[in-house]
């Protein structure tokens, strides 16, 4: 455990939501899976073979609709941003390691 969170998806923060999410998430290194149908200016084709979402100069996803701070493909978005719960623990874990100064991307 981290920065004293549990990783525990089942203990949801209400408290985050759409309207109150700084899409810290959007942050992390997303590795694509063959069935993702992402388009394809939006993916990284990295030199091991593994594709991921791409990242803008500043770290943030490229799909990251920066003037909304929300998912420009959203019903397009890879499997594992789909997995990932909003005000679950590593949702809240990102949040805390965001608000520390702590910008580095990380893997999902």
């Amino acid at each position: 455990m981290a920065l004293g969170i549990h990783l525990d998806d089942s203990k949801i923060d209400p408290n985050v939501s759409c309207s109150s999410c700084e899409a810290v998430c959007c942050r992390l290194t997303v590795v694509l899976e063959a069935s993702d149908e992402v388009p394809e200016h939006l993916v990284a084709h990295g030199e091991n073979g593994v594709d991921t979402m791409a990242h803008d100069k500043d770290g943030w996803c490229s799909a990251l609709d920066r003037s909304r701070q929300c998912c420009s493909i959203y019903a397009q978005r890879p499997s594992v941003c789909r997995r990932f719960a909003m005000g679950g623990g590593y949702c809240r874990l990102e949040r805390e390691i965001f608000a520390r100064g702590g910008l580095t991307p990380r893997v999902a």
